[in-house]
């Protein structure tokens, strides 16, 4: 966290809750007529949306305006537990035939376009 966000948060943020992964979410301490009330999150540990869970998204972004439960929503048993984003790590996706996939696998023939008789 940047001391702009810290002194930002200290000053004018209201603690309304957290999450499993130890995120804050704050909202603006002022009410102005017409005006909907800031909303941030302050995360623990590195910076990354994907770490917002869905209930939380959703009041972050205007969805609802019911603070989620302490424990979250309770989860469906098709849900899976949060990944990591590992775009640009060495564990990232990489599809066959990839020049970096792993596995050995060769790339694909290069394109042989049709020809007409």
């Amino acid at each position: 966290m940047t001391f702009g966000t810290k002194l930002f948060t200290w000053l004018r943020g209201e603690q309304v809750g957290s999450d499993r992964e130890g995120n804050r979410y704050f909202q603006d301490k002022r009410v102005v007529a017409g005006r909907r009330r800031r909303r941030w999150v302050v995360y623990k540990g590195e910076t990354e949306a994907s770490r917002v869970p869905p209930d939380w998204h959703g009041w972050l972004h205007y969805t609802t305006d019911q603070v989620p439960p302490a424990g979250g929503l309770p989860r469906k048993s098709w849900q899976k537990e949060h990944q990591a984003n590992l775009t640009g790590s060495d564990r990232a996706y990489r599809p066959a035939g990839h020049a970096l996939a792993q596995g050995g696998e060769k790339p694909k023939a290069p394109y042989e376009a049709w020809k007409p008789e």
